[in-house]
């Protein structure tokens, strides 16, 4: 067959993204901080966008005569949305209404482009504690419970790294077992840097002196007495740890020489407040009302009487023109993406608590397992549209101030076809086989896995092992060999 140059026409279809479609995925997924600095950004480059000033409960008559676009919401009840019923029955209860609030103004974050990059911009960030004991968190425990309450136990370190809460107060708020709650704590007190997680300047430096392996029984004297270091009492300090003089003046070399505030290590930065995305209370019917935080979400107007005023003069040569006619689009084109944004965040947080409605009743236990196509589904949009609002977005709950992506849970099949099981719930059922063990009752994994299954979980062995494993528990051989080694 021989080679030859011709022309051919074809018909095909493709999706191609706009610039302004891919803005507004990226406005999406900022938080409400970088929200605002590029909604800040915005009103310095468009002559056509102001900041509304009408206080958010006051008459807004003005935003329907003479600050709208022809093509933007023409009123509140548009910008906003009108309010709406959420009724979704699960359970017997009815999820009361939600009434989207209006934009509210806030201050500084980051720039969505890199057009004008700010001095410093480019230069690496500094780590936070936060993130730095997440990280380790993830790596230390695969047990969903743990990284559950973990990250809240992280959120209310403080930026010394104590922990100013009780455990008590976080396992009442969360819902959880006090021992869960404990045991979570003393594995955020194994992690680096040492001390961090402590509840008093006392315990910080227990958690140093042992890691660095010189927590005696004299220096722990020492410790709980270390009132007595400030009041330069040593003869009080000889008394309480039985020592010398010169074992206490080397106690009190060493402990002077460790850190008192090991959280300042990390994230020398300014420290920002996180204000909640969308809140979530209790209604008057028994079910949840969730609404937008109006005070992280930035209010803008588009003159169009502006508009209107230059464009009719008419002697702008073709350049101005153009111009006028692509800010006066961006314009209309921001204020339906702010209003489409917080319309999406408030469907999928409304989805998500009427999904773990479970848990904001009862407490962690009762996280629902749950994915992003579940509630792409529910509320008919794509998993990366979802992916994207559960991503820097807050919700304060009346358990506490949690990300949204934390309530999306691992499932486990039902063997009778039934609702899937959370893998917590499985873990602790796991737990609870193993604590009902005696010497000659030790369940093997095969074991576990047949009583799993005849209450109707669908679990393959090594799903068990793995289960077992991230709950610190020994094999049955050694579970076994330790049990006789006791009895002996």
């Amino acid at each position: 067959m021989a080679l030859a140059p011709k022309l051919e026409l074809r018909q095909s279809q493709q999706l191609v993204m706009t610039p302004q479609l891919q803005q507004a995925i990226k406005l999406l997924q900022l938080s409400n901080l970088e929200l605002a600095e590029y909604v800040d950004d915005q009103l310095e480059q468009n002559p056509f966008l102001e900041r509304d000033e009408t206080p958010v409960d006051g008459p807004a008559e003005r935003r329907g005569q003479e600050n709208v676009a022809a093509d933007a919401p023409q009123s509140p009840e548009e910008l906003t949305g009108s309010r709406t019923d959420l009724q979704a029955e699960t359970g017997g209860e009815t999820y009361g209404e939600y009434r989207p609030n209006e934009w509210a103004t806030v201050s500084s974050g980051r720039r969505l482009d890199g057009d004008e990059q700010e001095f410093g911009a480019t230069l690496k960030k500094e780590i936070s504690l936060a993130d730095h004991l997440t990280e380790q968190l993830h790596l230390a425990t695969k047990n969903s419970t743990q990284l559950f309450i973990g990250a809240y136990i992280i959120d209310m370190i403080d930026e010394a790294g104590y922990l100013r809460e009780d455990l008590a107060g976080i396992a009442e708020r969360l819902g959880a077992d006090f021992v869960e709650v404990e045991e979570t704590h003393a594995l955020i007190t194994s992690f680096d840097p040492s001390g961090v997680g402590a509840r008093d300047l006392k315990e910080c430096l227990k958690l140093q002196l042992i890691d660095a392996d010189r927590f005696d029984p004299a220096m722990e004297a020492f410790v709980e007495n270390i009132e007595l270091v400030a009041k330069s009492d040593l003869k009080g300090l000889l008394k309480v740890t039985g020592a010398d003089e010169e074992d206490v003046r080397d106690m009190i070399a060493e402990v002077r020489a460790l850190t008192p505030k090991p959280g300042y290590a990390y994230g020398g930065g300014t420290v920002q407040t996180i204000a909640p995305d969308v809140f979530v209370t209790r209604s008057p019917d028994g079910g949840w009302k969730v609404e937008l935080n109006s005070e992280t979400l930035p209010r803008i107007l588009v003159n169009q009487r502006y508009y209107a005023e230059i464009a009719s003069v008419g002697k702008e040569d073709e350049k101005d023109k153009t111009y006028i006619s692509e800010q006066f689009a961006s314009a209309n084109w921001l204020a339906k993406s702010l209003h489409q944004r917080a319309q999406t965040i408030l469907k999928v947080a409304s989805e998500i608590v009427r999904q773990q409605d479970a848990f904001l009743a009862y407490g962690v236990k009762h996280l629902r397992p749950l994915n992003l196509k579940v509630v792409a589904d529910a509320i008919e949009m794509h998993e990366s549209t979802v992916s994207r609002v559960t991503s820097n977005k807050y919700i304060a709950t009346p358990r506490g101030l949690f990300e949204l992506k934390y309530f999306f849970t691992a499932s486990i099949a039902s063997s009778s076809g039934g609702e899937a099981h959370s893998a917590e719930s499985v873990r602790h059922r796991i737990r609870e086989l193993v604590a009902a063990e005696t010497k000659d009752t030790v369940l093997s994994d095969d074991k576990i896995v047949e009583i799993l299954r005849s209450e109707g979980v669908d679990i393959a062995r090594r799903t068990v092992a793995k289960y077992r494993e991230t709950l610190n528990i020994p094999s049955s051989v050694q579970r076994r060999r330790a049990m006789l080694q006791t009895s002996i």
